[in-house]
């Protein structure tokens, strides 16, 4: 198969490029530069342009068409747009990735499925994506255009602490101090893999059921964020973590931005139903459980004390949080 990938050098699209060369994809990756922290995977071949400037990217591919397209930089609908006259026909399928942050927040029913309703008021990252799926399932209906949407949950590799704050909450746990966990700790959070993320995604390129239609790829590796705190402390060597709870409207009022990431995501139980994705891809296993990736992300951390970096603004704010609800 020929595939290109808009972008491949991030969290889910290093693993994706590196699976779909394995299985043997002519992979063509356009970006605007190089990575060393996700490299390419020997093989691929990299063309320079920047997605945002059209006539860049007609240049950079001159006559090449595609079994695949796959966009993992798209976020409004503007990209959409650019997208969809880019590529009719010159593939044979386009990958919009959404969120499944799109979905109604919070759901009135777990496991969620592709069916559950797009609605997230409290998050603009979230409508943006909606409306990008809006304009791709209408310019299918309308005209053909090959879409498929893939939905990912809360995907990490191990650069990735998947926590608020990243490493300035696992530094705080190793030095003994308390780490602000909203809620009561308990709603249920689903967590996945890049590599687990790959497996089910790379079969759906060129597939063509998968044509007009949605998929989400989750684990079904499901945790508490006291389980996922303690799970971190636990790779990292630290003391029993210190778990102060704070409501998550009251962190929205201490700092608007990581308020908004709760409110319209993380604060509400998110457990996902991936039966459609197996009946087209009826091999898929997530297979990689927390435990194991946060050793992962430990180890990469700890390789260089230079990626170990302190939000100092944050680690302020995360102090006021757990000055005023300790003893709540």
């Amino acid at each position: 198969m020929r595939i290109l990938f808009i972008g491949g050098t991030g969290i889910i699209s290093s693993a994706c490029a590196r699976v779909a060369v394995e299985s043997g994809a002519d992979l063509v990756v356009l970006n605007r530069g190089s990575t060393t922290t996700r490299p390419l995977p020997a093989g691929a071949t990299v063309l320079n342009a920047d997605i945002r400037d059209p006539a860049s990217v007609r240049d950079a591919l001159g006559d090449r068409t595609f079994d695949a397209v796959v966009d993992w930089i798209a976020f409004t609908p503007e990209h959409v747009r650019t997208g969809i006259d880019l590529f009719r026909g010159r593939t044979g399928q386009y990958v919009f990735i959404s969120s499944a942050s799109a979905y109604q927040t919070p759901p009135a029913r777990i496991p969620v499925v592709e069916s559950t309703p797009l609605r997230n008021p409290y998050w603009r990252y979230s409508r943006d994506k909606i409306a990008c799926e809006d304009l791709l399932v209408a310019a299918y209906r309308d005209t053909g255009f090959p879409a498929t949407i893939v939905r990912p949950s809360h995907t990490y590799d191990r650069t990735l602490v998947p926590l608020d704050g990243g490493w300035t909450a696992m530094a705080r746990m190793r030095q003994g101090r308390e780490v602000v966990v909203h809620g009561d700790g308990t709603s249920l959070w689903t967590l996945t893999h890049h590599l687990d993320f790959a497996a089910g995604f790379v079969p759906l390129l060129g597939h063509a059921r998968a044509v007009g239609d949605v998929f989400h790829i989750t684990s079904d590796d499901v945790l508490t964020w006291n389980q996922i705190v303690e799970t971190l402390a636990a790779a990292a060597g630290a003391p029993t973590p210190r778990i102060v709870h704070v409501p998550s409207d009251a962190i929205a009022a201490a700092d608007p931005e990581w308020g908004a990431g709760l409110l319209g995501d993380k604060a509400h139980s998110m457990v996902f139903d991936n039966s459609k994705l197996r009946s087209v891809v009826p091999g898929f296993v997530a297979r990689i459980p927390f435990e194991h990736g946060a050793r992962e992300i430990v180890d990469w951390f700890d390789g260089d004390p230079a990626r170990q970096r302190i939000d100092t603004r944050l680690d302020a704010v995360m102090d006021k949080l757990v000055e005023a609800w300790r003893v709540a």
